[in-house]
């Protein structure tokens, strides 16, 4: 069997024993999405998002690109963040990056990759605003660690940054902006305790009256 196939069948098995464990489930999946959270994380393979926070399908709104970025010119990412906000009225909406992280990996490198680097050089913008505590970091993994950290703060700021999360707040929507990161060696999430959920909480710069 090819490993198409495999997938085929694996979904096959997966649909019947949902349905018999739970005969309503797809008819409420058909219906309508009700999820209360939007996750933006890292494309990597090894990050299920429902699976590691226990959502079921439809809790959980999700856009998912390398390095779990946020950037003003992504269409694709606002378009996401747009409709989970103005459509679903999501009330959460999380920026969850983790340890190990390829994209974060390839920032820190000069090695040139292509197209990727355009990307990359998000990364690296953070990597230069805080070098400083970086280079002060001696363990690279300690200080490749600490830039996804420092990474996730960035996104959830451009997140707050938008006009969609302000238009949010203008109009009194309750919404509030997280910035978690998961470790691939013990499958926790960390807090990092970075919450907005006021224009109040941004620099005076970046908020639309």
């Amino acid at each position: 069997m090819s490993l198409l196939d495999e997938c085929f069948a694996a979904n096959r098995r997966w649909a019947k024993t949902t349905a018999e464990k739970d005969p309503e489930f797809f008819r409420r999946l058909e219906a309508l999405q009700n999820p209360d959270l939007l996750w933006i994380g890292c494309s990597d393979s090894r990050l299920p998002p429902n699976e590691i926070i226990g959502r079921a399908p439809g809790e959980l709104f999700v856009h998912r690109n390398v390095a779990n970025l946020v950037e003003h010119t992504d269409v694709n990412c606002l378009s996401v963040l747009q409709y989970g906000i103005d459509v679903l009225q999501v009330k959460h909406v999380i920026v969850c990056g983790h340890y190990g992280c390829g994209g974060v990996r390839a920032a820190m490198s000069t090695q040139p990759l292509g197209l990727i680097d355009n990307w990359l050089r998000h990364i690296r913008d953070v990597l230069l605003w805080n070098r400083d505590e970086l280079n002060a970091i001696e363990d690279p993994t300690a200080r490749m660690n600490r830039l996804a950290e420092l990474n996730v703060i960035a996104q959830v700021a451009n997140v707050c940054h938008t006009t969609i999360v302000q238009d949010a707040w203008r109009r009194g929507q309750a919404l509030t902006v997280h910035g978690w990161i998961y470790s691939l060696a013990d499958g926790l999430i960390r807090d990092l305790g970075f919450v907005i959920e006021s224009p109040d909480q941004i620099p005076p710069e970046y908020r639309l009256y």
